[in-house]
């Protein structure tokens, strides 16, 4: 009997045992977190647009090609695709630079014989053409910067009394014919001046001192830009919303990539003989009486 209640008692305690492991086994125990709330992630949108701004119309000209623009009587007849002699006999392109004749030419040459006729007295009796060089880009431009640089290797101290304060290294704007454009550059005199040419007549619309180390004077001081140094020239050209146009000139001297603003001007229509110009035209080089190399002609449409 005895035995029976301490093998009843063992069982019990087994089932007891048992009971309590699979109580522990199942209980599930809960933390609560101490951290923050996370904000959900939203992903940035990007935009699927492939568009991009448009390249500025531009046109540029190292010289790297070696070629020869002889003069012509108009643009359609200038064999060049670009350029257009309209005066001074000969463009040259050669190592790396552009230059007007350089010296005289020889007394058997075309165009030598040609402005022994046609302007003795400006060419030195056809020998030196470069004179009065004039070269036109063929293609018109609105708003636009123009540059290029300019290096004079000789001053030709002709008879002429075209040769005079006036003369210097210039660029056309808006040129639409050899009377009617705006006039931006350097003269020998070392002013740098805006101007404009209506009908062969000229109006100064800015007109200040830029080389004042000297005084010009015809036959003892012909010239105060500097020889065999590079001066580069910047022009812009841009017409407003009230129809009136603005003109910057920008002189870079030694070609140090330092751009100075020389001169501005605002042609009100008014003021300037008559209306400004608003139509496009076209660009372009002149030197006057001197041998000049070019490098680096750029524009670029604003």
């Amino acid at each position: 009997m005895t035995s029976k209640i301490i093998g009843a008692s063992v069982l019990l305690l087994i089932l007891v045992a048992v009971a309590y492991a699979l109580a522990k086994t199942n209980s599930v125990v809960t933390y609560t977190s101490t951290l923050p709330p996370q904000k959900a992630i939203v992903p940035t949108p990007t935009s699927t647009s492939t568009s991009e701004a448009k390249p500025k119309r531009m046109f540029t000209e190292s010289f790297n090609s070696a070629y020869t623009v002889a003069e012509a009587e108009s643009k359609t007849a200038s064999k060049s695709a670009a350029w257009w002699v309209s005066s001074g006999a000969y463009l040259f392109s050669k190592n790396g630079v552009g230059s007007t004749i350089m010296g005289s030419l020889p007394a058997d040459d075309p165009w030598r014989k040609t402005f022994s006729i046609s302007n003795p007295l400006d060419t030195d009796d056809g020998y030196h053409p470069q004179n009065i060089f004039r070269l036109v880009l063929k293609s018109q431009w609105l708003n636009l910067e123009q540059e290029a640089y300019f290096k004079v290797l000789d001053y030709n101290l002709s008879v002429s009394p075209n040769r005079n304060f006036s003369n210097g290294l210039l660029f056309f704007n808006r040129y639409q014919d050899a009377f009617n454009l705006y006039y931006t550059g350097i003269r020998v005199d070392g002013y740098v001046t805006i101007k404009k040419k209506i009908g062969g007549t000229y109006y100064t619309l800015a007109h200040k001192p830029f080389v004042a180390d000297s005084v010009y004077h015809r036959d003892s001081n012909p010239t105060l830009l500097p020889q065999n140094t590079w001066i580069g020239l910047r022009s812009e050209v841009t017409t407003n919303a009230d129809q009136t146009v603005s003109i910057k000139l920008y002189v870079d001297n030694g070609r140090t990539g330092n751009w100075v603003l020389a001169a501005e001007a605002n042609d009100d229509g008014k003021s300037y003989g008559g209306a400004a110009l608003l139509n496009e035209g076209y660009a372009g080089i002149r030197t006057d009486f001197m041998d000049v190399e070019f490098d680096d002609y750029k524009i670029v449409a604003q």
